[in-house]
């Protein structure tokens, strides 16, 4: 095997398609995203003749889509087959020629993409017909409940993530982090929810600073977090859905005694959780894993919006989920917003970022490179903010 070469295959490929990913690292240290941007590598790199890509846009931004797009329709012209899962609908209509929807494991239709609709697309996926509306917001509180003030820190590879970042949310107020995975947003998740130490700076929750505090410490201050890996950090998956419901709140009086938990009360609280959180599982008694994807973070939404009084950290919250599972995970951070909270929202999705955020930072290399009002924020300057265009986007008027 010859390491040099391979690198520089990856690097044609990654310029061919327009992302980049270290080609030197190693699997584990990178994020999600950048997990799935080496799967779409690979498939590439093997020549194949059909590719099917499940979600791919996930973790590009407007332009890099745009890009790929391009790569499939050229591919498509060469002769191969792309089969394109996604339940970004625009991006459906926009690249496909053809449509199939499937619901509960059958088609329900094929149809040519011409003349198709998103609403009409979501009806068929979900058997219901209903939309998702933003209500207007009030003006965000004056008081800080999230303030992280000059915060160095390393990544899983001791390198340095996060350079010197300062961000405030106020209660009633969310703000957006933008960017492509990989640029620092896990590591802003970790540490201001107790998982990952810092090198310098401090991290307050209304006011309180818990800079070296344990992750339940930060849960009980009020800090509620739906992780980016929701199987490997947000769930045991092989433990049963009821256990799972109180892993934020199983030492507390009314579910623990001194020595044993009491299994009573955590299976009617469990069973209030389900029910509140529209889960849909055969048993409170089944183990997570078995939840579609959906199922299983409505599950963490809802346990965790039940701890977040202060502040409530969501990472890709809706990456992977139909229409309706992204409709009632966004709710829970509208309504966690209505209630006083502060609410951080890091997407790589950029309609998701504008749709729900009062204000929008980007973050770029471990750097908050920009920073917008939702009335003022623009989409192309932010996309080549996200894309590491600053001088670019500052010649356009980025602030």
């Amino acid at each position: 095997i010859r390491t040099r070469a391979l690198v520089e295959r990856t690097e044609r490929l990654m310029a061919e398609l327009g992302v980049h990913v270290d080609p030197n690292a190693e699997i584990w240290q990178l994020s999600v995203g950048e997990q799935q941007r080496v799967e779409i590598l690979r498939t590439l790199a093997r020549g194949a003749r059909i590719l099917i890509l499940d979600e791919p846009t996930a973790v590009l931004t407007a332009q890099q889509a745009k890009e790929l797009f391009a790569v499939m329709r050229s591919l498509v012209a060469g002769g191969r087959t792309v089969v394109f899962i996604s339940h970004k609908l625009n991006e459906v209509l926009e690249v496909s020629d053809r449509i199939s929807v499937l619901r509960n494991g059958r088609r329900i239709i094929t149809r040519e993409t011409a003349g198709a609709t998103p609403r009409e697309l979501a009806r068929l996926m979900t058997g219901e017909d209903r939309d998702f509306e933003v209500k207007s917001r009030g003006r965000a509180g004056d008081r800080p409940f999230l303030q992280v003030v000059d915060v160095t820190a390393r990544g899983a590879r001791e390198l340095i993530a996060l350079h010197d970042i300062t961000l405030t949310v106020h209660a009633g107020e969310i703000v957006g982090i933008a960017g492509v995975s990989g640029n620092g947003q896990t590591e802003l998740a970790e540490v201001v929810t107790g998982l990952r130490k810092i090198d310098s700076g401090r991290v307050l929750i209304d006011g309180v600073d818990l800079t070296s505090a344990s992750p339940r410490r930060f849960a009980q201050a009020g800090v509620g977090h739906i992780p980016e890996d929701r199987l490997g950090v947000g769930l045991v998956p092989s433990a049963q859905v009821r256990d799972n419901a109180v892993l934020h709140q199983y030492w507390q009086r009314e579910l623990s005694g001194k020595v044993t938990l009491r299994r009573g009360s955590i299976s009617e609280f469990a069973t209030r959780l389900v029910s509140s959180a529209r889960v849909q599982t055969r048993s409170i008694h089944s183990p997570v894993g078995h939840l579609s994807g959906g199922n299983q973070q409505r599950l963490i939404a809802g346990r965790e919006a039940m701890v977040a009084s202060r502040v409530f950290i969501a990472a890709h919250p809706t990456r992977g989920l139909d229409v309706y599972a992204t409709e009632d995970v966004r709710k829970s951070l509208l309504d966690r917003r209505d209630a006083g909270c502060a609410v951080v929202l890091i997407s790589d999705d950029l309609d998701e970022v504008l749709l729900l955020s009062d204000r929008i930072a980007v973050m770029y290399e471990g750097r908050v490179v920009g920073e917008f009002r939702r009335e003022e924020a623009d989409r192309q300057r932010i996309g080549l903010l996200m894309g590491g265009h600053v001088a670019e986007a500052g010649r356009q008027g980025v602030p």
